[in-house]
C-alpha cells in the first residue's frame, strides 16, 4: 500500500507538565532535554505553550522558553503553541519574535491562539476578558504588518528587530479560528484527534476560505492530538491515564494537578463523575504498537489531508514518553506494508 505517513511530517508540542514529586523548574528543564531528544529522532519542529496559573503546567512564557529550546538545539524548528494573543499587545509579540527570529534564523515558527485564560481570577490578573477573543483577527493583522512594515495604525513606529524578518505564523484554531486562519492566508493547526467529525468540518472550511498571502501561497494544516506508542495496547493506555486523571481531577474539583504515577491513579476511589470524566479521557486516541498507530494515523492522514502531524502527548513517565516517540519516529516505515490489526481510532 501506498503510504501517507512517509509523506508527513511529525512534531511535537510540549506544556512542560508537572509531576508528582517534581517542581516546575525541572519541568522546564525536563522541556529542554525532550526537545534535544527529539531533534535527535529527527522530528520536524518542538513547540511551547502559554497556560496562566495553572498547578500542572509549568510553561507560562512561552517566548522565553522557545529561545531556551533553540539555544539547546541546532536543527530542529522552534515556536510556540501557542502565543494567546489576546493576552498580549501585537507590538511586544512581534518584538519577542523578531529577537527569536534574529538568533535563531530559519528555525521559529510562530503559533497564535486566542485564549484568554481558565478563569475569571486568572483574566483580571492579565487584564482581559471573555470579550477580548473577538478581536483575534484584527490581532493577527497587526500583528503581522508590525513584521512587513504595512502597519498603518500607529504611524512612525516599528518593531525593531521583527520588522523585515519572517517567522513562520500559524494560527491554532476550531470552528470560527478556521475562517480567521483561512482569511489571513495562515497555516492552521487543529485538534483534537479525538472530535474527528468536528476536525473534519474545520479543515473544510479552512480549505474553502483560503486566500493564499505573502505567508503561504497554499492552505497548510497541521492535526493535532495525542499519540501513545508501546509494546503492547494496555502500555500504550497506561501512557494516557495520568493525563485522563488530571482532566477528570480539573473538571470535578476545578483544580488541574500535576502528573500521578498510573499505578496509583488506578487504585483511587473515584465517584461516578470523576469516573465518567477519566473514562472519557482514555478514549479516542491514537495510540496502541507500531502496527495499530500507523493504521490509524493512515486513517485520519487520509481524511485530512494533513501535511503535519504535532503531537501532544504527556504522561508521568518520562522514559515510557520518550519510548513513545522513539517507536512514533520508526512508524513511517511501517506505512510502506499492510498492516493485520484494526486502528485504535474512534471519534470518541
Amino acid at each position: 500500500m501506498t503510504s501517507t505517513i512517509a509523506n508527513t511530517r511529525f512534531s511535537v508540542l510540549d506544556r512542560s507538565r508537572t509531576r508528582e514529586g517534581q517542581d516546575a523548574p525541572e519541568a522546564l528543564r525536563d522541556t529542554v532535554r525532550l526537545a534535544r531528544q527529539l531533534e535527535s529522532l529527527g522530528y520536524h519542529r518542538f513547540w511551547v505553550s502559554e497556560h496562566h496559573s495553572v498547578p500542572g503546567v509549568a510553561g507560562s512564557a512561552p517566548t522565553v522558553l522557545a529561545a531556551a529550546v533553540a539555544a539547546a538545539t541546532s536543527t530542529i524548528r522552534v515556536g510556540t503553541g501557542g502565543v494567546m494573543l489576546p493576552n498580549h499587545r501585537p507590538l511586544v509579540v512581534a518584538e519577542q519574535f523578531g529577537v527569536l527570529e534574529s538568533l535563531f534564523p530559519g528555525r521559529i515558527d510562530m503559533g497564535l491562539g486566542r485564549s484568554v485564560g481558565f478563569t475569571d481570577g486568572i483574566r483580571r490578573a492579565l487584564g482581559k476578558d471573555k470579550q477580548d477573543t473577538e478581536d483575534f483577527a484584527e490581532g493577527i493583522e497587526e500583528l503581522l504588518g508590525w513584521f512587513t512594515g504595512d502597519q498603518a495604525l500607529y504611524p512612525q513606529v516599528h518593531a525593531l528587530p521583527a520588522e523585515g524578518l519572517r517567522p513562520e505564523p500559524f494560527v491554532l484554531a476550531m470552528g470560527e479560528g478556521a475562517d480567521i486562519a483561512a482569511a489571513a492566508g495562515l497555516p492552521m493547526v487543529v485538534g483534537d484527534l479525538r472530535g474527528r467529525d468536528r476536525m473534519l468540518r474545520a479543515v473544510e472550511r479552512y480549505r474553502a476560505g483560503f486566500r493564499p498571502s505573502a505567508w503561504s501561497q497554499r492552505p497548510q494544516v497541521i492535526i493535532a492530538g495525542t499519540v501513545a506508542v508501546a509494546g503492547s495496547e494496555e502500555e500504550a493506555r497506561r501512557l494516557l491515564v495520568p493525563e485522563a486523571w488530571s482532566m477528570a481531577h480539573s473538571r470535578t474539583r476545578g483544580v488541574f494537578p500535576p502528573l500521578a504515577p498510573a499505578g496509583r491513579i488506578e487504585t483511587l476511589p473515584m465517584t461516578a463523575k470523576e469516573r465518567e470524566f477519566y473514562e472519557s479521557g482514555l478514549r479516542g486516541h491514537v495510540q496502541g504498537t507500531e502496527e495499530q498507530v500507523a493504521a490509524a494515523l493512515e486513517s485520519v492522514i487520509g481524511e485530512t489531508g494533513a501535511d503535519e502531524v504535532l503531537v501532544t502527548t504527556s504522561t508521568y513517565d518520562r522514559d515510557a514518553l520518550l519510548e513513545s516517540f522513539t517507536r512514533l519516529a520508526g512508524v513511517a516505515e511501517l506505512g510502506r506494508v499492510p498492516v493485520p490489526n484494526p486502528p485504535i481510532y474512534s471519534a470518541g
